[in-house]
């Protein structure tokens, strides 16, 4: 009996192994392949053949995103707009979070504060006032167009919020009996203790600054201020024809659309890559923590 039990436990372990196993690969087979066709040639890419393996392995696409010195600009301006951006969401969440995970007696209108936040969450203004806001306050054509908009993101403060109010109470009153302020309650006690909410909540700015590009579109009209995105989007190959050499008609006849295109979702795709690891430890237990009041 105890065999055969020992059998069927095997069988099952094996059973869900083999099906997180193919899980896994039909979630990676869709980068793989755009990383595949990347590196294809125009022909194999257009005529379908690429499937595992680059078909006719060619740097064409990266050199055409590479070469162009606005490629660089805008990565810079992309990573200045998450530094700045995901830094002062850290900041002003954490500010907005710590006051309003207080108890009503302790904090006065509390109530009101957190249904005006809600209400932010589930309401909006539309697209043109947002536009005129903006625009009002001298924002157009800047980093801070990109970065105060979005800056107190309301779904970041309620995970926050939630986490902050599962800490035991006993931690802030033997602080206080100790003499502690809020300010050093705040920065000694409840931020370490949140790490991995505050982890959750930075990896969901950090990618969301990284990935946007429709506000650049709509709040930047200097091409040299573009973020990464908003330049890949707006990216096209325009090229004269007409003083090209033969060497040089060849390798653009390696270039494509598809290729060109797979190329820039992979570069964009990078540093996230790089990033998430380190703080993917924290994702899953900052989302439980941070969503279950108890």
């Amino acid at each position: 009996m105890i065999h055969s039990k020992s059998w069927s436990g095997r069988l099952a372990d094996g059973g869900i192994f083999l099906v997180l196993t193919g899980t896994a690969l039909l979630s990676l087979y869709p980068i793989w392949y755009m990383v595949a066709v990347s590196f294809s040639s125009s022909t194999a890419a257009a005529s379908g053949i690429v499937k595992f393996w680059p078909v006719g392995f060619t740097l064409k696409s990266y050199q055409a995103i590479l070469n162009d010195p606005a490629f660089f600009t805008a990565f810079g301006v992309s990573v200045k707009r998450v530094a700045i951006g995901a830094g002062l969401s850290f900041l002003l969440t954490v500010l907005t979070a710590y006051p309003l995970s207080k108890e009503p007696g302790r904090f006065r209108g509390r109530n009101v504060y957190m249904w005006f936040v809600i209400f932010t969450m589930l309401f909006s203004g539309g697209l043109i006032p947002w536009y005129l806001t903006i625009k009002a306050y001298g924002l157009l054509n800047s980093i801070w167009a990109l970065v105060l908009p979005g800056a107190v993101p309301v779904f970041n403060v309620i995970l926050v919020v939630n986490f902050f109010r599962n800490l035991p109470k006993e931690l802030e009153e033997a602080g206080m009996m100790d003499g502690a302020g809020p300010w050093y309650l705040l920065s000694k006690v409840y931020v370490p203790l949140a790490t991995p909410v505050l982890a959750t909540v930075t990896l969901f700015s950090i990618v969301g600054h990284w990935n946007a590009y429709f506000d650049g579109l709509i709040l930047i009209s200097d091409p040299a201020k573009y973020p990464l995105q908003t330049y890949i989007q707006q990216l096209v190959v325009q090229v004269n024809t007409q003083n090209l050499t033969a060497d040089q008609l060849k390798s653009l006849s390696e270039l494509s659309d598809r290729t060109l295109n797979a190329a820039k979702i992979f570069v964009t795709m990078l540093p996230v890559l790089i990033v998430y690891p380190f703080l993917q430890r924290f994702f899953i237990h900052g989302i439980m923590l941070g969503s279950v009041k108890e």
